[in-house]
């Protein structure tokens, strides 16, 4: 879901006036680590702890840059900076990450986001929990009477990817593989993310019946708990690739949505600088369940990504003291 975006340059500039991680540091001296401070709420969140935790917890220099998704892999991989991306969505580019990986330029270190990011069709809660027998998509759309569209009571509302999003493309190639048409089912433009997100609002607050796309982590999925529908099927790489992508596939057939995994990238020299930080950056990961309500707690409060982390860390001890070794778990305590 995660869109390659473009760094300012001011970004670069940050980025390129930061001294580099000591390759002639001791291997207990952890030096000087940049960390990529990436532009959206869950991967700002991570950067923010993980400078906390490197500094209170391993006494290292860690320091937060501006980042991107495409020029923080470029800046890592042609430059050695900065040191640590820590949440990249690396289905969109893995072939180039495995090379670079290949070639010794970049690491793969833990996969943050433990269960992947989770993409497709949704339901509510409430809604699952009164009809325990709809699990899959076809389940859902044999039911448009508990879907009513506020415009067609008759028929059912399946709400539609943002406009202009490249999962417009998904969304409607794989509502007519499914016959979300046939099955009595309008396919619901929504306009715009902040359309979505009010939609999912307005059904929680009425306890209407909600169907559509959305995914996760995401504040909405932490604030308004909601159940990701199984597509019933595997996913099929090469259907994906030459029709559930394509805007001009006649015959779509059913799919799954395409694996979303989530790494820590890390450049060579985060080892040779402290093998404690590499194990930390190796280790540590947390669930959906636990960003969906770190991240509704940051939208509720309209908090910073570092106000968040400590949030996170004061309130969730028992997620964040098994990356940690115990001594850095008191050091981390004591400085909270």
């Amino acid at each position: 879901m995660k869109r390659l975006l473009l760094a300012s340059a001011a970004g670069f500039v940050a980025i390129a006036a930061t001294p580099a991680l000591a390759q002639d540091a001791a291997p207990e001296d952890c030096g000087t680590i940049r960390i990529a401070s990436m532009n959206w709420a869950s991967a700002e969140t991570m950067a923010a702890i993980d400078q906390f935790i490197l500094e209170n917890g391993y006494d290292c220099d860690a320091q937060l840059v501006p980042g991107d998704t495409m020029p923080t892999f470029t800046s890592m991989t042609e430059r050695g900076e900065p040191d640590v991306a820590p949440e990249m969505f690396v289905n969109q580019f893995r072939a180039q990450i495995d090379a670079a990986v290949s070639e010794g330029r970049i690491e793969y270190a833990a996969k943050v986001l433990s269960d992947g990011s989770q993409e497709g069709f949704w339901i509510p809660q409430y809604i699952a929990d009164a009809n325990p027998e709809i699990q899959t998509v076809a389940d859902a759309l044999a039911r448009p009477d508990l879907f009513p569209s506020p415009e067609n009571p008759d028929r059912g509302a399946f709400h539609d990817c943002p406009a202009g999003w490249g999962c417009q493309i998904m969304v409607g190639n794989l509502f007519r593989a499914y016959g979300g048409e046939d099955s009595g089912f309008d396919l619901v433009d929504t306009g715009s993310s902040a359309g979505l997100d009010g939609s999912i609002a307005n059904a929680y607050e009425n306890q209407r019946g909600w169907i559509g796309y959305y995914w996760s982590p995401t504040p909405i999925v932490g604030r308004y708990p909601m159940k990701l529908l199984d597509f019933g099927v595997p996913f099929d790489e090469e259907q994906w690739t030459s029709c559930t992508t394509q805007p001009d596939c006649a015959d779509p057939q059913e799919n799954a949505w395409t694996p979303a995994d989530v790494y820590t990238l890390v450049t060579p020299a985060i080892a040779e600088g402290s093998q404690a930080a590499a194990d930390y950056l190796n280790t540590r990961a947390w669930s959906n369940d636990v960003v969906n309500a770190v991240l509704a707690w940051k939208d509720e409060n309209q908090a910073t990504g570092e106000d968040t982390a400590l949030h996170f860390l004061e309130t969730q001890p028992d997620v964040w003291k098994a990356w940690v070794t115990p001594e850095a778990a008191e050091k981390v305590e004591a400085a909270l």
